[in-house]
């Protein structure tokens, strides 16, 4: 299939630019919300979980916790054994990921209207699989 990543490039950007409008409303940002979207999803999580998950340097989830810290969105909490830190929500970061959500709930319906289920249900157990061959042929290179 040619052109699928610049197909697909083209709609990440669109699909970012609209979420960035929304979560600026909250003086958020895509990548803000995701650390929050991962914590709630997740619970109280370390830093290197949520890096992992995304694929992304440590130290840009620390720039990016330091941010909702600021904003009082998240607090950190002490693991189990005390040794590793962990954040988690505090009540307003609850507060503003329940009213993102509902936004971005919104926003889902409207680009995916007027498509037919079983196409929504082929593209959802798509894009995974894209992923996993992505993850795969990093992993055959190391």
């Amino acid at each position: 299939m040619q052109y699928f990543f610049q197909r697909y490039i083209r709609l990440y950007r669109s699909i970012i630019s609209r979420l960035n409008e929304i979560l600026a409303e909250h003086g958020l940002s895509f990548s803000l919300w995701e650390v929050l979207f991962y914590v709630q999803k997740m619970g109280p999580s370390t830093l290197v979980e949520i890096a992992d998950y995304y694929h992304v340097e440590k130290p840009s989830i620390t720039r990016r916790v330091h941010r909702l810290k600021e904003q009082m969105l998240i607090e950190g909490v002490s693991s189990k054994d005390g040794r590793e830190r962990m954040i988690q929500l505090t009540d307003k970061g609850r507060e503003v990921y329940k009213v993102c959500r509902r936004k971005i709930n919104q926003l889902e319906n409207e680009v995916m209207k007027g498509i037919p289920d079983n196409e929504k249900n082929t593209l959802s157990q798509i894009l995974p699989k894209i992923q996993q061959n992505i993850l795969n042929k990093g992993a055959e290179n190391e």
